[in-house]
C-alpha cells in the first residue's frame, strides 16, 4: 500500500473518535471532549506536515486535505475560545469527514509544488491567507446553518436530539457574524497579496481566472451581507441564504476549480 495513502486513511481514522461527541451521554466542553477532539486535529494537520513537505502542492486531493485540516485547527481555537462554539460539532465533522473521503478516494500522484517568480513570502503569506479565509468561511456556513435548523425548530416547536446540541439562536449568530467578519478580512488580504503575486509574475494586477473572479465576487458578497447586517440588522433566513451563497462561490474558486482542472480535465 503506497505510503501516501496510509497518511491519508490514518488521518481519516483521527476523524472518528470526535463523532462519539454528540453521542456520549452529557455532551459538554470537558476533558472528554478535548480527548476525542484532538485526534481530529492532530491527524489532518499531520497530513499537511507530512505530504506538503513545507512545499504548496495544487492537486483536488492537497486542496481538501489543507481545508480539512484548517477548519479543524479553527475549530479547536474557536471552542476553546468562545461558548458555544464547540457545539457546531455535530454539523461539521460529518462534512469534514466527506471532504476526507473524497481526498482519500482522489488521491492523486504527489505535485511538484506550487511553481512561480514572484517572492515565496507573498505567495506563502497568500496561500495562507486564502486557506484561513476559506476555514472561517466554512464555518460560518455552518454556524448559519445551525441557526437555521434551529429557528426551524422553534417555529415548529419541535426541537430534535440535534437541534438540542447546536447553539442556541442568538449565539450562533454572534458566532456567525464574529465568524463572518474575520473572513471578510483574510479574504481582503488574501486578495490583495493575490494581486501583488500576479503583478510579480504578469505585471498585471489581476488575472481574469475563475478563481480571482469568484473570490473577489465572494469578498463583494461578505461586505454587502456584513454592512447589511450591522446597518439593519439582517438576519434569519436571507442571512443564511447569502451566507452560504458566499461560501459556494469560494468553494467553486478553491476546491472547485482544482476538481474541474485536475479531475473533470484529467
Amino acid at each position: 500500500m503506497p505510503s501516501t495513502l496510509i497518511i491519508s486513511l490514518s488521518a481519516l481514522i483521527s476523524l472518528l473518535p470526535a463523532l462519539a461527541i454528540p453521542f456520549t451521554r452529557s455532551p459538554a466542553r470537558d476533558w472528554l471532549f478535548w480527548l476525542l477532539l484532538a485526534p481530529a486535529v492532530i491527524g489532518p494537520l499531520g497530513w499537511v506536515a507530512v505530504e506538503m513537505g513545507g512545499r504548496w502542492h495544487t492537486d483536488l486531493s492537497g486542496a481538501l486535505w489543507v481545508t480539512v485540516a484548517a477548519s479543524m485547527a479553527l475549530f479547536a481555537l474557536i471552542s476553546a475560545t468562545t461558548v458555544a462554539g464547540w457545539r457546531m460539532l455535530p454539523l461539521l465533522l460529518p462534512y469534514l469527514l466527506l471532504l476526507g473521503i473524497l481526498a482519500t478516494v482522489l488521491q492523486e500522484p504527489a505535485t511538484d509544488g506550487l511553481l512561480g517568480t514572484a517572492p515565496s513570502a507573498w505567495t506563502q503569506s497568500h496561500i495562507l491567507l486564502a486557506v484561513f479565509a476559506y476555514g472561517l468561511l466554512t464555518l460560518s456556513a455552518v454556524a448559519a446553518l445551525a441557526v437555521f435548523l434551529q429557528e426551524r425548530g422553534l417555529k415548529r416547536k419541535r426541537p430534535t436530539r440535534l437541534t438540542r446540541l447546536l447553539p442556541a439562536v442568538a449565539e450562533g449568530e454572534r458566532l456567525q457574524i464574529t465568524l463572518l467578519t474575520s473572513a471578510e478580512i483574510l479574504l481582503g488580504l488574501g486578495v490583495a497579496t493575490g494581486m501583488a503575486v500576479t503583478f510579480f509574475e504578469t505585471g498585471s494586477l489581476m488575472s481574469l481566472d475563475h478563481k480571482s473572479v469568484l473570490s473577489v465576487l465572494t469578498f463583494l458578497l461578505l461586505g454587502v451581507l456584513l454592512f447589511a447586517h450591522f446597518r439593519t440588522g439582517l438576519r434569519g433566513r436571507l442571512a443564511t441564504r447569502l451566507v452560504l451563497v458566499a461560501f459556494l462561490l469560494l468553494t467553486l474558486a478553491y476546491p472547485g476549480v482544482k476538481f474541474v482542472t485536475g479531475v473533470l480535465a484529467g
